[in-house]
């Protein structure tokens, strides 16, 4: 009795989630300051429980696994969630970041007040030329995706703080699977690809649509340098205690999500 007791305390403390939390101090030297290590540690231990084809990979490949992880980490999102994936494929551990994790990190910036995106399909109305602030798309709410038909294109744009619009990203289906096919695992029946076909689709846009729109702390840290001299100029330095106030998305940090921001992609016409 004593060997089997000491055999499984040893087998537990190799474990993936044994691992995960032994690597707390690097995921603390990544995360922002909205997802404490600790919780993070927890909710990535919670997601492996949870999935016992993605413990095996874990079990079999730990370094896939560790990688993932810090790269969950590094981008601030929330391990096992539709902003940050983890999927057991060939043996091994891939992180995948949602769409809705690209427009959480283009939110947190703080330059823009909402994320649009939507995918086409063959039977909706569908118009958009140089020169027009966002695409024109309709079809019939609550039609399914057999009565839409397949899908043939995808779009997003950003709505800016002052009001203006982005630079809208339309991309076409051969575009959107070149992107799919540049890595060869995605064709496998295990593929988010083939498991979220559409969500894969958003996320081919809305990756797109970062190269136009800030989606990191550099935006704010370079707007705050500009407006330091000016400040400077006509205010003392003095030390003030912070006021306690409900932050709002002006104010809202690398890593911090204001409750009330819109949905991270508006569905036009309903959705499917």
């Amino acid at each position: 009795m004593p060997e089997t007791v000491t055999s499984a305390v040893a087998q537990r403390d190799t474990s993936p989630t044994t691992l995960v939390a032994g690597y707390r101090d690097d995921f603390a030297a990544v995360l922002p300051s909205h997802l404490p290590p600790a919780t993070f540690v927890r909710l990535a231990q919670g997601v492996l429980r949870r999935d016992q084809n993605l413990m095996r990979a874990a079990m079999n490949n730990a370094g896939s696994l560790m990688t993932a992880m810090l790269d969950c980490a590094r981008l601030g999102h929330e391990p096992g969630t539709p902003a940050y994936y983890f999927v057991p494929i060939k043996g091994a551990v891939e992180g995948w970041e949602g769409y809705r994790g690209v427009i959480e990190r283009i939110y947190r910036a703080g330059a823009v007040q909402s994320v649009r995106a939507e995918v086409v399909r063959k039977n909706d109305f569908y118009e958009y030329e140089e020169g027009m602030p966002h695409p024109i798309h309709r079809f019939e709410r609550f039609a399914s995706a057999e009565e839409r038909g397949e899908l043939v294109g995808v779009w997003a744009y950003a709505v800016m703080l002052d009001g203006g619009m982005s630079r809208p990203v339309e991309m076409g289906r051969e575009e959107v699977l070149a992107h799919r096919d540049m890595n060869p695992s995605n064709s496998r029946s295990d593929s988010p690809w083939k498991k979220w076909e559409r969500s894969m689709w958003l996320k081919c846009a809305v990756h797109e649509l970062e190269k136009w729109v800030p989606s990191s702390t550099e935006y704010r840290r370079e707007i705050a340098r500009m407006a330091a001299p000016q400040q400077s100029a006509v205010m003392p330095v003095t030390y003030a205690p912070p006021a306690t106030v409900a932050p709002s998305r002006q104010d809202a940090i690398e890593g911090e999500v204001a409750e009330d921001w819109p949905a991270p992609a508006e569905v036009p016409g309903g959705a499917e």
